[in-house]
């Protein structure tokens, strides 16, 4: 008797151990993939706001001023698109994530509704026996 649920119970702990494993794979893979994302916007913003420093820093009058001014509403415009888009891409990564994650809790729940039926059918035909 005490085999039995010494063997369930490490059939369980093994059981959530690999799911952890699992988990903890989807959890680093998520991050990497919104690191990414996330480095390439700032490396893009960086790149034009550096550019358009480097115009600004040109402006010695009021023309050039002018003429500087729609490349800077240009540069907001484009980067509010960005921002956007960054958002979109990182919510989508973050419902696959969850559906991964939710797909792990059912495999999970269902082995251990598997399990426990298992020992559950084996105890009653040893009583009844």
């Amino acid at each position: 008797m005490y085999e039995q649920v010494s063997n369930q119970f490490l059939a369980l702990s093994k059981q959530a151990a690999e799911n952890f494993i699992k988990a903890n794979a989807i959890a680093v893979d998520t991050f990497e993939k919104l690191v990414d994302i996330n480095l390439k916007n700032f490396e893009e913003n960086v790149k034009l706001a550096t550019d358009l420093a480097g115009q600004a820093s040109e402006v010695r009058d009021l023309d050039a001023m002018r003429a500087a001014l729609p490349k800077g509403v240009s540069l907001v415009k484009d980067s509010a698109e960005k921002l956007y888009a960054t958002t979109q891409e990182v919510s989508g990564v973050l419902v696959k994530s969850g559906e991964a994650f939710g797909q792990l809790l059912k495999g999970s729940v269902e082995a251990a509704n598997d399990t426990v039926g298992k020992a559950t059918t084996k105890t009653g035909k040893r009583a009844s026996a």
